[in-house]
């Protein structure tokens, strides 16, 4: 993919896959995309499906240190926010990294 932060998908791939996009955010509903073979075939699906897994795994990081008051609630905030920057991307069709973790590739 490209080194910038947005990166562009066939209108029609986003328009299909939207909504396998979507779940690629909302925490075990991950495994729905990850199952099919047809959304996996998708650039914009294998897009938010991998940054889906980042943030998940994320997810397990920050609810270990959220506890620690003020540090951690920083960090909470922050992932929340960053969370909801990979999916509001995906819910408008676009491929915008997220910051801090969006460069990380763990599904090719």
């Amino acid at each position: 993919m490209a080194d910038d932060k947005k990166v562009d998908s066939p209108v029609s791939d986003v328009e299909k896959n939207k909504t396998n996009a979507v779940l690629c955010y909302l925490g075990i509903l991950i495994i729905i995309p990850f199952i099919n073979e047809e959304a996996k075939k998708s650039p914009f699906v294998k897009f938010h499906l991998n940054q889906g897994v980042v943030l998940l795994i994320g997810s397990f990081v920050v609810s270990a240190v959220v506890w620690v008051p003020i540090i951690g609630w920083a960090f909470g905030i922050a992932f929340f926010v960053i969370w909801l920057m990979g999916l509001l991307g995906a819910i408008q069709g676009q491929m915008k990294r997220v910051p801090v973790v969006g460069n990380l590739t763990l599904i090719k």
